[in-house]
């Protein structure tokens, strides 16, 4: 009996309709490796962060910059993040995620040092747009990199690097904390920061995956389906499966016949194009081609003759029930599973399939503003508004964000499961509306640990949305996969940055509290559009 040949001897058959669960166990080190690596850049963007909040009092007193003007370089950091999103975009698309990652990480390493030895607000500014660039271009290829990991895992991780980015911050804001305490001088913690970066550059980014890793090229390919459409392949049995489909094709295919056995090329000349003769419709009323099976289990063409004893044209040997057995290539009829052998997905094609992408990465996109803008309200406004609502303590006030980010946190890390067994779109519809559900409780609770309560239900909701968005935004499997990322993120980031100022206006003429009906009815549109993160695969 014929064997495979290639990468996949040896591999099992599976029958028919099989599925083979993929355990941990069958993971590649390699991918493991990577994904530990991903996980430390995470932790490490998160850390560099909060090295840089927790200093902010010590680098205005020793700039000497007013607290309007450090309003004006935060802006301009931003707007810098937005711009370094929407370059690191179309740089990853060309050189990969890996590469990139490599030199965001080392541009935000070096730049955190910047703040430090700022002795003015022109220089502060300098530092904080070269901050800015630098957080925004890692934030765009650390995720698209997190996309490729996640491709080779059996259940969505996504939720799980986005929690290490949280506890990279809360990691940097101990240290900077003991830092200060100990009274060690700003640029000298901050050094040592950089320092911390370049040596986590150094020993994980060489982990992580590059562009023509098996599976992960950086064109990405669809997401392996959600439980709704079935379950997914891994990598090992999706090979298997393929090795297993492509011998039975290849045998079936190049059936011997009873004259003829041997299996070199050039014994079946009818083996090209060129050599078949070409296919003619069967008079009215002539017998039909009809598929015997064979003794052991193949498949071979019968075609009609006109006589017991005629030979096949083209070296087609002749049966002796008098039908011809025809050795049909692989080449003349492929079958309808061979495109399917390759695990990326082609790119939508023309300028209808484009425009179909550009439509989803906008609703990808809006989404995201309205995740992100509920998110930086909770963390610029959910201590005040306890203050100001409830009258209580500033030390009470302060247990509002804490519910808050603890709850995103541990939520976060729950979410890939609830992910892999529901589906993405049961992450973002229900944690919509847990997060409407905590927005309803602040909104309406004249108790302080009510109040509280909804914070923390209001950062559970919101934990997975963000990381299931920007799954389906890096798997729209297109050619400029960063590039469409780059823009739901640039889009979000906006968002996180200018809900806190629409809330401050919104407050202004009715209160802190009636305005978060604003985020409130932003999280319920969330809800109801959640099936626009639903794999197309």
């Amino acid at each position: 009996m014929p064997r495979p040949t290639g990468g996949n001897e040896g591999l099992p058959v599976l029958a028919a309709g099989t599925v083979e669960p993929m355990a941990a166990s069958t993971l590649a080190p390699p991918i493991r490796i990577a994904r530990a690596a991903v996980f430390a850049v995470f932790g490490l963007t998160g850390f560099l962060g909060a090295m840089w909040v927790v200093h902010i009092p010590a680098v205005t007193e020793r700039t000497g910059v007013s607290n309007a003007t450090l309003g004006m370089l935060i802006l301009l950091m931003a707007i810098s993040a937005i711009v370094g999103m929407q370059a690191a975009g179309p740089l990853a698309d060309r050189f990969g995620s890996r590469a990139l990652v490599a030199a965001a990480a080392g541009w935000l390493s070096l730049a955190v040092i910047g703040p430090g030895v700022a002795t003015g607000s022109v220089s502060l500014a300098v530092a904080l747009a070269l901050f800015g660039f630098g957080n925004g271009a890692l934030d765009v290829s650390m995720n698209v990199q997190a996309v490729h990991v996640e491709r080779e895992y059996p259940r969505p991780i996504m939720g799980a690097f986005h929690a290490l980015f949280s506890c990279g911050g809360l990691l940097g804001s101990l240290a900077g904390a003991a830092a200060l305490h100990s009274g060690w001088d700003l640029r000298l913690t901050l050094a040592i920061a950089g320092i911390i970066g370049i040596l986590t550059l150094a020993v994980w980014v060489p982990k992580m995956l590059p562009p023509n890793a098996p599976h992960s090229n950086d064109r990405t390919p669809a997401f392996p389906p959600t439980p709704a459409d079935g379950p997914a392949l891994s990598a090992p049995a999706t090979a298997r499966k393929n090795a297993a489909h492509k011998a039975s094709t290849q045998q079936a295919a190049h059936t011997p016949s009873a004259a003829s056995t041997s299996t070199h090329p050039k014994d079946h000349p009818q083996a090209t194009n060129r050599n078949l003769p070409a296919h003619k419709p069967p008079a009215h009323g002539a017998p039909q081609a009809q598929d015997s099976p064979a003794p052991n289990g193949k498949v071979e063409h019968n075609l009609p003759t006109d006589a017991a004893t005629r030979t096949a044209p083209d070296g087609d040997s002749a049966a002796p029930n008098g039908k011809a057995t025809q050795h049909l290539p692989t080449t003349a009829t492929p079958p309808a599973n061979d495109t399917a052998q390759n695990d990326e997905s082609p790119a939508p094609n023309g300028k209808a399939g484009r425009r179909s992408v550009q439509r989803k990465v906008i609703a990808l996109a809006a989404i995201s503003f309205a995740f992100l803008m509920t998110e930086g309200v909770a963390n610029d406004w959910s201590a005040l508004q306890v203050r100001e609502h409830l009258g209580a303590s500033e030390a009470t006030a302060a247990l509002a964000f804490a519910a808050f980010s603890t709850t995103m946190t541990i939520g976060r890390f729950a979410a890939d499961r609830v992910s892999g067994r529901f589906g993405p779109v049961v992450v973002v519809r229900w944690g919509a509306l847990l997060a409407a559900a905590g927005l309803a409780l602040i909104i309406g609770s004249a108790w302080v640990p009510l109040t509280l309560a909804g914070w923390a239900l209001m950062g559970i909701g919101l934990a997975g949305g963000v990381p299931q968005i920007f799954t389906a935004a890096g798997n729209l499997g297109t050619e400029t996969a960063a590039t469409d990322m780059s823009r739901v993120f640039g889009l979000g980031y906006l968002g996180f940055l200018a809900g806190p100022s629409v809330i401050g206006w919104l407050s202004k003429p009715t209160s802190l509290t009636v305005a978060l009906i604003f985020p409130l009815a932003l999280v319920l549109m969330c809800a109801w559009f959640a099936r626009i993160v639903r794999s197309d695969s």
